[in-house]
């Protein structure tokens, strides 16, 4: 009876521990867990974007949805941690306010950041831009994130004295608190967290002023800190760096392999969406998009060596099934308001402004510059670029041959629908200029007519390696086949007129050339990264070289203001001025085809492939035609030697038989 009831006992005890639905409680109450919330790149959009999704427009994105979709993870999580992977900032109308605001870090701290990194577009406008920002941002007394970045150097001049840019940035990440890395606890978990800018980044951030120290070395440098130190139980890297299908290129990969203790890496820069995270050794990647389009979820567990396993990921998409967050959608409106107050009223605009329609979709803007080609979009904004310049030099245009675009600095896209300002700006929202009002301007440069053909050349042989490099072109028509030797894949270039009537190029002609100003600096050093092989100087009417591209910015002078003509409001005002139904612009069909202004023509003819060589082809082939010579020749040599051998060992055997 004793061995019945202490029996009877236990089995109560054993159910008492039993929740409901039969899982164990007891095994788990010892284990620490942990959901990580993350985003990265989400560029300013604060406010949905329409996009095509299968072939459907959809909205998607937006910080109030985004916000309900956080609230509704930090419920069904007992911890939760929220960070971003930096490029938090720059892609749409509000980035225009991002010195004077700084909506961004205030809207992130309203949402309940806990940490975020600087991506190399928070220093688009340059180390007075992000200062001003941060500084803006700090007197707001609104709450705002933790911001952690570990490997920004602040480089002397000879003297030993900072310029004065880069005194005020110091100052102001100072007086902001930003640190190497922040230790957060929740719920007895101690978390620390730090931030880091990679290679290709740095490389992405040419006006920064700072430097950006090696990537493995800090990183080994703030993980001994944060394990022997701080003795946190996490370690999560926010890193603007990214991961590829290239391995090689991959280096957020390769920051988990050389530096394996980070538990967690939150990838931004590349944009990836990772529909499954990347598992290095015990390290967890995760990257989720752009656009505020997802929020990423990470749930781990720790184990009983004290490193983390992965329980779940997921991308919770954020689109209009998700109620609005009423007090960031408040926030929104108000910063809309700024917006229109102190940037678009210089331009007579409105943020949600119709400047037209269209009956189609053009390109994806997750897919531009993808496939190697013509596409419409690059035609309907370079076309924009050569009708701004007309407009706004009125009876003093002199004509543009041609202008170009690469696929690097086109940001958005346009689908079926009503086409807005905002829309307009998003399509080309990178930069500054020397005015230092948001956006880049367009510049008038020249370049002879051989240089426009080394462009068509750039195009053809640089693209494949490097597809922001892709020229999209208004004036020119060109073919080349992808099948000829690099450098050498351009079979034929004219001047194409408006109407589509082509002329020659004649090389040692100066031809008039429009593109931005960022785009303009890039092609002055095609020659430096062809090593020679390629040159393309831009230069002023008079031939000289351009030293100075901020004093060939092309101004509007039509209302006496002698404003800076911006790539997005050249093709804004392009967009107001098609022919009207109701009062409304209409986009042509002409921007439903290509118009053979670049011709792929894929051939693998003998012929085609190695006919009408140009220097370069025919050095390619000397080389090519040496080294097989010099193979034979070594081939040949050492055959001989062999039969000259066999011949001596033969005489020497012969004597005894």
């Amino acid at each position: 009876m004793k061995t019945f009831i202490r029996g009877l006992c236990i089995l109560l005890c054993v159910l008492m521990l039993q929740p409901m639905g039969g899982k164990k409680v007891f095994a788990d109450n010892n284990e620490k867990t942990m959901t990580i919330l993350f985003t990265h790149d989400m560029h300013d959009h604060l406010l949905p974007t329409s996009i095509q999704d299968n072939g459907q427009v959809v909205r998607t994105g937006g910080y109030a949805e985004l916000q309900s979709a956080i609230n509704a993870e930090k419920k069904s999580s007992a911890n939760s941690i929220l960070v971003d992977a930096g490029d938090y900032s720059m892609g749409t109308l509000f980035q225009s306010i991002y010195s004077s605001d700084a909506p961004e870090l205030r809207i992130l701290g309203q949402m309940g950041y806990d940490a975020v990194t600087l991506g190399n577009h928070e220093f688009d406008f340059r180390a007075n831009g992000l200062a001003d920002s941060l500084n803006v941002a700090k007197n707001s007394g609104d709450k705002l994130p933790q911001i952690v970045q570990s490997n920004v150097s602040f480089n002397a001049d000879k003297s030993g004295n900072l310029s004065q840019s880069l005194a005020n940035l110091k100052k102001a990440m100072s007086d902001y608190g930003i640190k190497d890395y922040t230790v957060i606890e929740k719920n007895g978990i101690k978390i620390g967290v730090f931030g880091l800018i990679g290679l290709d980044a740095a490389d992405s951030a040419p006006m920064a002023e700072v430097k950006f120290t090696d990537v493995t070395e800090n990183a080994k440098r703030v993980v001994d800190i944060l394990k022997n130190k701080e003795k946190v139980d996490m370690i999560i890297c926010l890193s603007h760096s990214g991961v590829d299908v290239d391995k090689s290129k991959s280096e957020d990969e390769k920051l988990a392999k050389n530096v394996p203790e980070i538990d967690v890496i939150i990838s931004g820069h590349t944009h990836t969406k990772l529909e499954k995270p990347i598992v290095v050794g015990s390290t967890i990647i995760g990257s989720c998009g752009e656009y505020s389009e997802n929020l990423g979820v990470i749930n781990i567990t720790q184990n009983s060596d004290k490193r983390w396993k992965l329980n779940n990921y997921k991308l919770d998409k954020i689109d209009n099934t998700l109620t609005p967050d009423s007090n960031i959608s408040k926030t929104i409106e108000k910063f809309k308001s700024v917006v229109e107050q102190k940037y678009l009223n210089r331009f007579d605009m409105k943020f949600d402004e119709i400047l037209a329609y269209s009956t189609m979709n053009f390109v994806p803007s997750s897919d531009i510059g993808k496939k190697h080609g013509e596409d419409t979009l690059g035609n309907l904004i370079t076309d924009a670029y050569i009708y701004a310049v007309k407009k706004a030099e009125g009876a003093n245009y002199e004509p543009v041959a041609a202008a170009f675009v690469p696929t690097g600095t086109i940001r958005g896209s346009f689908v079926k629908g009503n086409i807005t300002v905002s829309d307009a700006f998003n399509a080309s929202s990178l930069g500054i200029g020397a005015d230092k009002i948001s956006g880049y301007p367009l510049i008038s440069v020249y370049l002879t007519g051989k240089e426009l053909k080394t462009a068509c050349e750039v195009d053809a042989s640089i693209s494949p390696v490097m597809s922001s490099a892709q020229l999209y072109m208004s004036g020119l028509n060109f073919a080349f086949n992808p099948n000829r030797i690099i450098l050498n894949k351009v079979t034929k270039a004219n001047l194409q007129k408006p109407d589509g009537t082509l002329e020659i190029i004649e090389d040692k002609k100066l031809y008039r050339v429009v593109v931005g100003l960022y785009s303009a600096q890039m092609l002055s050093v095609v020659g430096e990264k062809s090593y020679g092989l390629l040159s393309i100087v831009p230069k002023t009417k008079d031939g000289k070289p351009i030293t100075d591209f901020e004093a060939q910015i092309i101004k509007d002078n039509s209302n006496g203001n002698n404003y800076e003509v911006k790539e997005w409001f050249a093709i804004a005002e392009y967009l107001k001025s098609f022919d009207k139904v109701n009062g409304v612009s209409q986009i042509p069909k002409y921007y439903s085809e290509t118009h053979e202004r670049k011709v792929v023509l894929g051939s693998h003819n003998i012929i085609a492939m190695f006919s009408s060589p140009n220097v370069f082809s025919i050095s390619i082939c000397a080389i090519i035609i040496v080294v097989i010579a010099l193979v034979i020749f070594i081939i040949v040599r050492i055959a001989t030697r062999k039969k000259r051998r066999a011949k001596k060992a033969a005489k020497k055997i012969s004597p005894l038989f």
